[in-house]
């Protein structure tokens, strides 16, 4: 069974500036030296975690749009991260998938922070997103999707790896190290948190603590507050072979989310 190479990208964000940002993000992109198949940027990509939306949002042929097809064309990965876009008259906090080949999918954030504001500008979405590569089911959240456990339930393994974009502020970096593992320990899945770092223009600290973690509960990998670009191994055998071990899917409850 193929292994899955990912690198996380956690990094400051430059306030509301989407050319900063893009330029940024190119060159540590163009420094990545080990082999990946898939790059992560943290939630908001372009702009940071804003409310802004009538003058920062893109379409789904706009600049944004465009870079990532270029960036995973050119590393001949896979790009995901979230930006906001502007689709038949609604906002989102919208996830890219974008593949090497321009062809992409998407998932819009289904729990909008009110506590920011975000309840008031932005649409929620509807569905979950589960793409595959290299062999492995792939569930892409958003920030604080990671809240809500039935959102994320592994219904009999229907994914292999969780995977959270953020922009998740520093003070609350415990519930947000102790959810992840939560996530990965009941899905019996790795799970894959990529945050930011810096201060926003509100005042908001993040503290980074991207972390990776197996469906035991082990952390592979723990990134302290700066900026990494960090590639990973995920490996599909040992992952099967524990679920095999140990088929708590077995026993799960059986519900359906209305």
């Amino acid at each position: 069974m193929p292994d899955l190479r990912i690198t996380l990208i956690q990094t400051p964000l430059q306030w509301h500036d989407r050319a900063f940002n893009l330029e940024m993000l190119a060159h540590k992109i163009e420094e990545i030296t080990e082999p990946t198949d898939l790059i992560i940027l943290p939630e908001m990509f372009t702009t940071g975690f804003s409310m802004q939306a009538p003058e920062l949002a893109e379409s789904m042929q706009g600049p944004s749009l465009h870079w990532l097809q270029n960036m995973a064309k050119a590393t001949g990965a896979v790009i995901t991260g979230s930006l906001i876009v502007m689709d038949k008259d609604n906002y989102y906090n919208r996830l890219i998938w974008m593949q090497p080949d321009g062809r992409y999918t998407y998932y819009d954030k289904k729990h909008l922070f009110r506590i920011a504001g975000e309840t008031e500008v932005y649409a929620p979405g509807t569905d979950k997103l589960i793409v595959e590569l290299n062999g492995l089911k792939i569930c892409p959240l958003i920030c604080y999707d990671l809240r809500f456990p039935v959102w994320s339930r592994n219904v009999q393994n229907q994914y292999d790896v969780l995977l959270y974009v953020a922009n998740w502020p520093a003070k609350r970096n415990i519930a947000w190290k102790t959810l992840l593992a939560a996530r990965a320990i009941e899905n019996v899945a790795y799970v894959v948190g990529v945050n930011r770092i810096g201060e926003d223009d509100n005042g908001h600290q993040y503290s980074g603590d991207s972390m990776v973690i197996n469906y035991k509960g082990d952390i592979l990998f723990n990134a302290a507050d700066e900026a990494i670009t960090q590639t990973i191994t995920l490996s599909q055998q040992e992952l099967m072979d524990f679920r095999q071990s140990f088929p708590t899917h077995l026993d799960a409850d059986a519900f359906r989310l209305e």
